[in-house]
């Protein structure tokens, strides 16, 4: 039976918060995410157990069958690939393609989604820098470090961000930090943790917010 587009999109939020917290999901969590009620959230996940994708036990908690993981994997997926294309041949922004690819990742062709990753020349990483599930649901994974996490002198290479908000994503345009940017720790206030990073020849001083979102590759 396939599922209706707010099936998947609950698969999706439990996939992703459990990809966080590394356990059951609650139902106050997903209903956070999904911007809705405990109460509808119950309902959906009662309804999402009754066709196999979820182990639902009351007041426990959410767990993905593994029917459901192949589910969200396979949504995440489309969802990146369609990021990807929107920015590379239409020349949309990263902080612009988010809410399109919502609504793209339901096409249900296979055949559309095969080509697309094929056309794209299967890409590993999306625009924000998260890993693109191939055909098999395997993520490619790769060492990246928080910019937080840095000591000074460190240098490294911006490969991913931890959210896509639109606010967030154009801080990072008018502060000069993309994907591929490289930069170096020049210090840190123990105070309210803030970092100040060389991009080019300009120092930008970062919240401990802000640097807590941003992934490097250390160069050094």
């Amino acid at each position: 039976m396939p599922l209706s587009q707010t099936e998947e999109n609950y698969l999706k939020a439990v996939y992703k918060i459990a990809e966080s917290d590394q356990g059951s999901v609650s139902t106050n969590a997903i209903a956070k995410m999904m911007s809705t009620s405990a109460a509808s959230v119950t309902d959906m996940i009662k309804r999402l157990s009754e066709k196999g994708y979820v182990d639902y036990v009351k007041y426990y908690g959410v767990e993905l069958t593994t029917l459901g993981k192949t589910a969200a994997t396979i949504l995440i997926r489309k969802h990146r690939l369609w990021e990807t294309f929107l920015v590379s041949q239409l020349d949309f922004s990263w902080e612009e393609v988010h809410d399109i690819a919502e609504q793209l990742e339901h096409i249900q062709s296979k055949e559309l989604i095969e080509r697309l990753d094929k056309y794209l020349g299967f890409p590993k990483f999306d625009p924000h820098g998260d890993p693109i599930p191939n055909t098999e649901g395997k993520f490619t994974l790769r060492n990246q470090t928080i910019l937080a996490d840095m000591a000074i002198g460190e240098q490294g290479q911006v490969i991913a961000v931890k959210i896509h908000d639109t606010p967030f994503l154009q801080h990072l345009n008018q502060i000069g930090i993309q994907i591929n940017t490289p930069l170096r720790i020049v210090s840190k206030q123990d105070y309210d943790q803030s970092t100040t990073v060389l991009v080019e020849d300009s120092e930008i001083l970062l919240s401990h917010k802000v640097a807590s979102q941003i992934l490097l590759k250390k160069t050094s």
